[in-house]
C-alpha cells in the first residue's frame, strides 16, 4: 500500500489489480494464482512451482480457498505435467499457509517447511525448520533461505540462484508498499531486511502478490527511499500538529488512499512511530504500558 502528498497521482494499490491464474514466468518458475483476492492480497497470493523437472517445489499454499486447487492442478499440467516433491512457506499468515492442509489432502503426503514460530503449533501441521542458509534444491533449482524479518517474525525470502531472482514473500510486492502489522510486524528489523535484500542485487523479483518485477534493485531503492519519505512526512506532521493520534495523522498523510485501507495504513504509521520512539526521536502520551501503539496519542520528542 502506497500514498502520495497532495496533487501527486492517485495511490499505487492492488484494487482492481487482475492476473492469470495460471502463468509461466521462467523456465523455472510457474505461478498459480491462491484464488483468494481481497483489499490486502489484491488478486491473490502467487504460488510458485519452481524447478524444471518432473517433481517442483511448491512456495506457498495462498489461504485454502476451494479453487486453488484447480488453479494448481493447471498450473502442474502447464510445467508439463510436474507433480509436487514438497512445500516451502515464506512466513505463517493465513494466505500464505492456510492451503497447506487441502493442497496435502489433495496430492498426498509432502514435507512442509518453514521458519519455526511459536504459533506453529496451531497449524497442526507437522513442520520441518527452515533457517537462514538453508538451501532447498529440486533438478533445475536451487533455493537458498533468507532471514528477512520485518513484515512478521518468521519471514524467509528465497534466493533462486540459477537466476539471481528472488522470491520475496511480503516484503516486496509487485504493486504498492507492504503493510507492517502491529502484531509480529516491525519497521527497524523490515528496513535491515531491505537493505540485506539490496545487497544481494537481485535481477528479478517474484512477488507474493501482484506482478513479476523486472528490476529488483531499482524496486528495492524505490522500497527504501518511500518508508524514509513516509518517516519525514510523520515527523513533519507531528511537528505540525503537535500531540495526535494514529488516525489523525493517517487523514493527514494518506491524502489519496481509499479509506478502506485507513486502517492497514494505520499499522504502517504506528510501525513507524515506534521505530522513531526506540531512538529517542517520539513518544507516546500514555500512562497504560500495554495500550497499543495505533491507540496512542504520539508527539516529536
Amino acid at each position: 500500500m502506497s500514498a502520495a502528498s497532495p496533487g501527486t497521482p492517485a495511490a499505487n494499490v492492488m484494487i482492481g489489480l487482475s492476473m492469470p491464474e495460471v502463468d509461466a514466468w521462467s523456465p523455472r518458475v510457474v505461478t498459480a494464482l491462491g484464488m483468494n483476492p481481497g483489499i490486502f492480497t489484491g488478486p491473490g497470493t502467487n504460488t510458485y512451482l519452481i524447478g524444471t523437472g518432473r517433481r517442483r517445489i511448491l512456495l506457498d499454499t495462498g489461504q485454502g480457498a476451494p479453487a486453488y486447487l484447480g488453479v494448481l492442478e493447471r498450473a502442474l499440467a502447464r510445467a508439463g505435467g510436474a507433480e509436487l516433491q514438497e512445500i516451502v512457506l515464506t512466513h505463517g499468515h493465513v494466505d500464505h499457509i492456510g492451503g497447506v492442509h487441502a493442497v496435502i489432502e489433495q496430492f498426498g503426503p509432502l514435507r512442509v517447511s518453514k521458519l519455526p514460530d511459536p504459533k506453529d503449533h496451531a497449524t497442526g501441521l507437522s513442520l520441518i525448520p527452515l533457517r537462514d542458509g538453508d538451501v532447498v534444491q529440486t533438478e533445475g533449482a536451487t533455493l537458498r533461505a533468507v532471514f528477512t524479518p520485518g513484515h512478521a517474525r518468521d519471514h524467509l525470502c528465497f534466493w533462486l540462484e540459477e537466476e539471481r531472482a528472488l522470491f520475496s514473500g511480503d516484503n516486496v510486492l509487485g504493486v504498492g508498499t507492504t503493510v507492517i502489522p502491529s502484531e509480529g510486524g516491525d519497521l527497524l528489523d523490515y528496513m535491515a531486511s531491505l537493505a540485506k535484500l539490496l545487497a544481494s542485487a537481485p535481477c528479478r523479483i517474484y512477488p507474493a502478490h501482484g506482478p513479476c518485477i523486472e528490476d529488483g534493485v531499482s524496486k528495492l531503492r524505490e522500497y527504501i527511499e518511500h518508508r524514509e519519505q513516509r518517516e519525514g512526512q510523520i515527523v513533519a506532521a507531528l511537528r505540525a500538529m503537535g500531540p495526535a493520534l494514529v488516525p489523525e495523522l493517517v487523514s493527514r498523510i494518506y491524502v489519496d488512499v481509499p479509506k478502506v485501507l485507513h486502517p492497514a495504513a494505520a499499522q504502517s504509521v504506528a510501525s513507524h512511530l515506534v521505530k522513531l520512539e526506540r531512538e529517542g526521536r517520539a513518544h507516546r502520551e500514555s500512562s497504560a504500558k500495554d495500550e497499543p501503539a495505533v491507540a496512542s496519542r504520539w508527539s516529536l520528542a
